[in-house]
């Protein structure tokens, strides 16, 4: 699309000839972003450097749980383009999930400040820039950081997203949803990694062997290995995320009482050496969503719209089970009326079946320094429509806050490829003062229910009461015994142990399960745990 000029002959710049061909672009890419329903406006189409105000470049806000992507080299401006959209999702009423790694989106909930930068660009792109800020709550990881703490019981996390924070192979994974399968059926409730510390450790150990054998597939080194990997994660502090009370993702679909989507900000600077941890914390969330929201089929306006950061973390050393889990839950998700948008480097982070599913496309600029990023930019280019762009060229030429975009039109026909010079956030574009978000997180609603960790009785307390049971029940037999051969003739023969009661001796899961007072709890809180396409539970406990 850009014209060149000059002594060989071509149209100048500025001929006549190329005026033309710009305002043919300019008719033909705004006529293909006019959408007549409520749309987020991203920008102005750039031609030639210069911005068009009068082709506005914007997304139907009826398709944003076609899901999308967010794409680009460090520096040239996703973090910014994650804030835009966010901001306008709030103001049209739609709930918002932000991871911020860096802790640079939380001025969301603060007004912007204007100066020549943000005028400049603002008339550029004919913005009407005013300063706002959004309704947030700010969360953290088990309380790490500032923010109303979220955690998951390992029973709702389930199998296959732990065996991705523990960095299991296929085989062991496998084995550990065994261990899921085991508690599940005895009644003894995963809360936090001490209660399946102690099942494993049970199941390793001599009385709880011949449990080991019934449960076909697990064998005692594949335990071992599990259990080591899960008091590694203990120790480094990783027991903080995992426990009660519980997190009800249903706290992510909250409005305001004027109509906006609350803004739920994810604040993981303290977490960002645990990259594994923090992604799969993220997928959990959504598969919770999943679980838990009815189908809808397609709103006029999506439910929430969730943004995840960092994405190449969630696929990286993923299982064949992860990766098709997260194929599936993005392919169902849209139609519980959830948009995802994936934010990563490139396209080709994303795994391709996963790929195809994000119809919306905000693709900032590249680097081509070295081998492995011209091929990087090549598989990029090869993921967008046809167009007029030699694309390869544009983007490694655009500036900081310029994309190159596509998105679904109101009848799901993708749009014509455009180059976008975006909008600038009207919330603050720099980190919140630190008070000012604590202000925010001790005025929460959210922080009385979530606050405090609790720890109630699990399969930890459970067993440990087992086994002090099975000793003091094996210490005052061994007593009377010494007792009655005391007492008893010197001539009288000791009578042959009873090989009916050695039978009926229950093992140590079995003498906890007789206990009156769980028993009684058992009786009416057990039931079949039913697993959706992650193993996380379906239904909260």
């Amino acid at each position: 699309m850009a014209a060149k000029g000059g002594s060989d002959g071509t149209a100048a710049p500025d001929s006549p000839e190329n005026s033309a061909k710009t305002s043919e672009a300019v008719a033909t890419v705004g006529a293909g972003y006019a959408f007549t329903g409520p749309a987020l406006d991203l920008g102005a189409l750039v031609v030639d450097g210069t911005g068009h105000p009068e082709a506005q470049i914007r997304i139907p806000l009826g398709m944003l749980n076609r899901h999308g992507l967010v794409a680009g080299a460090t520096g040239t401006g996703k973090t910014k383009t994650l804030q835009l959209i966010a901001e306008q999702l709030s103001a049209q009423g739609v709930p918002v999930f932000l991871a911020d790694i860096k802790g640079d989106v939380s001025g969301i909930a603060q007004p912007g400040e204007a100066n020549d930068k943000v005028t400049s660009r603002a008339a550029d792109v004919g913005q009407d820039w005013q300063p706002h800020g959004y309704p947030c709550e700010f969360f953290s990881l088990g309380g790490l950081g500032p923010g109303i703490p979220i955690r998951a019981t390992i029973t709702s996390f389930g199998p296959t997203l732990l065996a991705k924070i523990l960095d299991l192979n296929e085989t062991q994974e496998s084995s550990l949803g065994l261990v899921f399968h085991f508690a599940d059926q005895r009644g003894l409730e995963l809360l936090d990694l001490k209660d399946l510390r102690a099942v494993i450790q049970f199941l390793t150990s001599d009385e709880g062997k011949e449990e080991l054998k019934n449960i076909g597939g697990l064998s005692a080194a594949t335990a071992g290995v599990t259990l080591r990997s899960l008091i590694t994660l203990e120790n480094s502090g990783g027991d903080v995320f995992f426990g009660e009370p519980e997190f009800d993702t249903a706290e992510l679909l909250r409005t305001t009482p004027d109509g906006k989507g609350l803004v739920s900000v994810l604040e993981l600077p303290a977490v960002q050496d645990k990259p594994q941890l923090f992604s799969t914390f993220l997928m959990w969330l959504l598969a919770d969503l999943f679980a838990d929201l009815p189908e809808v089929g397609d709103p006029d306006r999506p439910k929430l719209v969730f943004f995840f950061d960092e994405a190449h973390l969630l696929f990286t050393g993923a299982s064949k089970a992860f990766l098709t889990a997260i194929t599936q839950t993005v392919r169902l998700i849209r139609s519980k009326g959830v948009g995802i948008f994936f934010v990563t480097q490139t396209p080709k982070d994303v795994p391709s079946d996963v790929l195809a599913q994000l119809g919306n496309r905000v693709q900032h600029a590249l680097r081509a320094f070295t081998p492995e990023d011209a091929k990087a930019l090549k598989a990029t280019v090869s993921t967008f429509p046809k167009s007029s762009y030699d694309l390869e060229e544009v983007l490694t030429q655009m500036g900081t806050g310029e994309a190159v975009v596509t998105v679904l039109s109101e009848k799901g026909a993708p749009t014509p490829v455009a180059w976008t010079r975006l909008r600038a956030p009207e919330s603050l574009m720099a980190q919140i003062d630190p008070a000012a978000m604590q202000a925010i997180v001790n005025a929460s609603p959210l922080l009385g229910k979530y606050g405090t960790a609790i720890d109630r009785e699990s399969a930890y307390e459970k067993l440990t009461a087992s086994q002090q049971a099975a000793a003091e029940a094996a210490a005052a037999q061994a007593e009377a015994e010494q007792r009655a051969k005391a007492e008893a003739p010197s001539s009288a023969p000791s009578p042959a142990p009873s090989s009916r009661r050695q039978k009926q001796e229950p093992s140590a899961v079995e003498s906890v399960l007789k206990n009156s007072a769980v028993k009684g709890m058992l009786n009416t809180a057990v039931r079949e745990i039913t697993r959706s396409l992650f193993g996380t539970a379906k239904r909260r406990r």
